[in-house]
């Protein structure tokens, strides 16, 4: 058919002999159409190949089709000339009908068709502007050390960057290990044909590996990553990841799944030409026995060169390797296609081991919901869970706030704005780490003493370069103030006037600001461990909880604070242990050098305990022997004293041992706590590192697309910055675009808008400034234009959703905003 549609170009003139095309192909800024099937088309094209001119232009053609022009046009005889439209469409060379037209870097647009040549652009990295440090200096705090702070924050980023992948890649290590085993045990029975994947072909039944991830949609593009990336590395290098958005029939399917494995076994340097790959899959009918017999002439390519080479390690990849098709959203996909690819796999799985991993973010009930019995029993399901995403969250709030490596902070409000989203909206760990990042641009654009942001040691090294107008900035800090008021008057003169006085202060508060961060982690998490156990968590029970309620206040004066104490002091011996060897570990982890005595008390008080439990047994003996006297013979006196004794006893409540060395530990916890859980805004310059600013994380993230839209249209200047569109109050500007003085019209109606009063209303604005002394025939123009822009103002409108056409009367149209119906 291709030789056919071809060869229907070529034109045989009268001598009998075929020639050439009489449109022979031009580069792509000379090419242009001609007739193939006229006399002046013979003419035009004679002229353009035997002139001059047209010889010149020919020198910068492909080498390959000069040859075979000159080759024709001498007289000379090819093989076989029906052959020649199919190679220079292909872009191959006649002489050798081998190789590629890439010298100088051409394209091939060898075609002896007629068509428009599109050539896509190279794969090639953008590069990236460096102007994006200008951006820091053109904001309203923009100072001369705007590139080291834009240095700064791109470096911060790309550490905190690196470490989520590092902590995905950690809570998936154990969900990956159990998908690649499972696949692993599926090639092994295929390889082995053992009896289970005999019985398996008998019944026709596909593995399956159903991994439930959760409702965080838009987590799990990097978890498939990561699982493909792992399958490829252990175990076949043919997986296929289907979305349902392309697979609407079972036609898209089948193309993109051969699509992608066809891409998965193609060379390197074939992938270069990427028109000849598409080419060739387009030829090839997209159906189950064409992969079948693709995946057996590939396994058998794969196995002869794997004989031909010696080689002492084994493969990555064994012989016969599984294909792997991944649904990444099984539930958006139609029940039919689902269906018939099971159906049409099944019939096949004793040719193609074939793999399926679903991956479904609501239930596993779904696939029984979505595929009936009869499909459904096609499958050998195997479940895999993923870990939660509150989980996940609380890892990255650990490993990212809860830890002195990074200096960046963020506050108690923006942090509970960056949860509240988290867990009212979408549950995306990802969508918390892009407002992460978010939060770290905006502090460092909008802070000019963020370039403090780093590192102790660059930080102390960085404050000795500050300029006079940096060390202004540095005395206009709330904290800083605050902190000069606390100082003697010389002192206070001094932090005022002198520069490097200011420096050396300032070095020092930094460094306090970092033994606070590092004392601060510490005591949190022993408070967590005693916390989290308690009745009712009235602090809460992740550790987030406790650390947005010590960021907002002091938290040991809150109510929940004082209740939690009460809870500890009935805490029994063997849970404060546990709580104490806890604590010990944290403290002695603790990057802090001020915990030696606390964890000297600490194991003083498991001592105690030991004690307490030794002298317990003893104390039980007497408790025994009491009752034994109790029981012997006596006179009615002496047993009536012994039980007033008793019952006098239990009136005075005396404390235990036990009881006053718990109300010990739980005080000396509570005084760790007064000391080391200070609100950070009542630290000396922590505005260098915390970000408070929860407004503008709000206004970026909490969409409100009907006041942006309201403003827009009322209000054009605050978008657009033109000075012509400032305008006093409710007056309108005919210098404003057509929809906005379309939409400030329609405010002044009611629930219905007559169209021609509408018009008429717009036509008044739009023409407030043109000359009285117009020509008729140009008014007419104008108010033909006028109709025009008012009728494409108010589909506009419509578009947007603002009115809508009535039905009550045609010339006519309801508002649906702001009081319409």
């Amino acid at each position: 058919m291709l030789l056919r549609k071809q060869h229907a170009a070529i034109v045989a003139p009268p001598g009998g002999r075929s020639q050439l095309p009489l449109h022979h192909p031009f580069p792509p800024a000379q090419g242009r159409a001609g007739s193939y099937h006229s006399q002046d088309g013979v003419r035009e094209w004679r002229r353009a190949h035997w002139s001059p001119f047209a010889r010149r232009r020919q020198s910068v053609l492909p080498p390959c089709v000069r040859t075979a022009f000159h080759w024709e046009a001498g007289g000379g005889r090819l093989g076989s000339t029906r052959a020649l439209p199919v190679l220079l469409a292909a872009g191959r060379c006649v002489r050798c009908r081998g190789c590629l037209w890439r010298e100088r870097g051409g394209m091939s647009t060898c075609s002896v068709s007629k068509g428009c040549f599109v050539f896509k652009p190279s794969p090639k990295k953008r590069r990236v502007s460096q102007k994006t440090a200008i951006h820091f200096r053109d904001g309203k705090n923009g100072s001369e050390d705007s590139e080291l702070r834009f240095d700064t924050c791109q470096s911060l980023w790309n550490q905190i960057k690196l470490e989520t992948e590092q902590i995905q890649e950690d809570l998936n290590k154990q969900l990956l290990d159990n998908v690649v085993s499972f696949l692993r045990r599926s090639h092994s029975e295929f390889q082995g044909k053992t009896t289970e994947w005999t019985y398996r072909m008998k019944s026709r039944e596909i593995p399956t590996a159903a991994l439930v991830l959760g409702v965080n949609v838009t987590d799990h593009d990097l978890t498939f990553r990561n699982l493909s990336e792992a399958l490829q590395n252990n175990i076949t290098p043919y997986i296929a990841l289907l979305e349902a958005k392309d697979c609407s029939g079972i036609k898209n399917l089948m193309q993109k799944l051969m699509g992608q494995l066809m891409n998965c076994s193609t060379d390197v340097a074939s992938l270069e030409d990427e028109d000849y790959v598409q080419v060739s899959q387009n030829r090839i009918r997209c159906s189950m026995k064409s992969l079948v017999d693709w995946y057996e002439s590939v396994t058998k390519k794969t196995d002869s060169e794997t004989l031909s080479k010696k080689r002492t390690s084994s493969s990555k990849h064994q012989q016969s390797p599984p294909v792997v098709v991944i649904f990444k959203d099984m539930e958006s996909f139609t029940t039919k296609v689902l269906q018939d690819f099971i159906v049409i796999s099944s019939q096949h799985i004793c040719e193609l081991p074939l793999v399926l991993i679903f991956g479904i973010a609501t239930s596993p009930m779904i696939i029984h919901s979505l595929l009936p019995h009869s499909v459904s029993s096609l499958l050998c399901i195997e479940l895999f869970q993923s870990l939660s995403c509150k989980e996940h969250l609380s890892t990255v709030i650990d490993k990212l706030l809860l830890t002195s490596r990074f200096p960046f902070k963020l506050g108690e409000k923006v942090l509970q704005v960056l949860i509240n989203i988290f867990l009212y909206h979408d549950f995306s760990v990802w969508n918390f780490i892009r407002g992460f990042q978010l939060c770290i641009v905006e502090h460092f654009y909008s802070q000019p003493l963020s370039v403090l942001c780093c590192q102790l040691a660059d930080a102390k090294e960085r404050v000795n370069s500050l300029s006079h107008d940096q060390c202004e900035n540095v005395r206009r800090l709330p904290s800083f103030r605050r902190y000069v008021e606390r100082q003697e008057a010389e002192k206070q003169i001094a932090l005022l006037t002198a520069d490097s006085f200011l420096k050396e202060t300032t070095q020092k508060l930094l460094e306090d600001l970092h033994v606070y961060h590092e004392n601060y982690v510490s005591v949190l998490r022993c408070l967590h461990v005693f916390t989290c156990s308690l009745p009712k968590y009235p602090l809460g029970k992740q550790i987030r909880e406790l650390h947005c309620a010590c960021l907002e206040n002091r938290v040991w004066e809150t109510e929940d604070y004082e209740s939690s104490l009460q809870l500890a002091r009935m805490l029994n011996k063997s849970d404060l242990e546990t709580i104490l060897q806890q604590c010990v570990e944290i403290l002695v982890s603790s990057a802090g050098n001020e915990f030696d005595k606390a964890v000297e008390k600490l194991k003083e008080f498991l001592t105690q305990f030991q004690k307490l439990e030794a002298e317990a047994f003893q104390e039980q003996d007497v408790s025994v022997s009491s009752q034994k006297e109790l029981q012997k013979k006596t006179d009615l006196y002496h047993l009536q004293k012994t039980l007033l004794e008793l019952k006098d006893s239990r009136r005075s409540k005396k404390l235990t041992k036990f009881e006053m060395l718990r109300f010990e530990v739980v005080d000396y916890i509570d005084s760790l706590v007064r000391n080391y859980l200070v609100p950070a805004d009542h630290k000396t310059l922590h505005e260098v590192v915390y970000f408070n600013t929860a407004s503008v994380l709000r206004g970026h993230l909490n969409a409100a697309p009907r006041i942006a839209l309201h403003t827009a249209l009322n209000n054009p200047y605050n978008y657009l910055k033109n000075q012509a569109l400032k305008s006093d109050g409710g007056s309108i500007s005919n210098k404003a675009p057509d929809i906005c003085i379309v939409y400030k019209l329609h405010l002044e109606c009611g629930r219905l808008i007559n169209l021609v009063d509408w018009l008429e209303a717009f036509s008044t604005v739009v023409t407030a400034v043109e000359e009285p002394n117009a020509d008729t025939a140009s008014s007419d123009q104008v108010d033909d234009i006028i109709h025009a822009r008012f009728i494409r103002a108010v589909s506009e409108l419509e578009l947007l959703g603002f009115i809508k056409p009535s039905k009550q009367k045609t010339d006519h149209v309801a508002r649906l905003t702001w009081g319409g119906c």
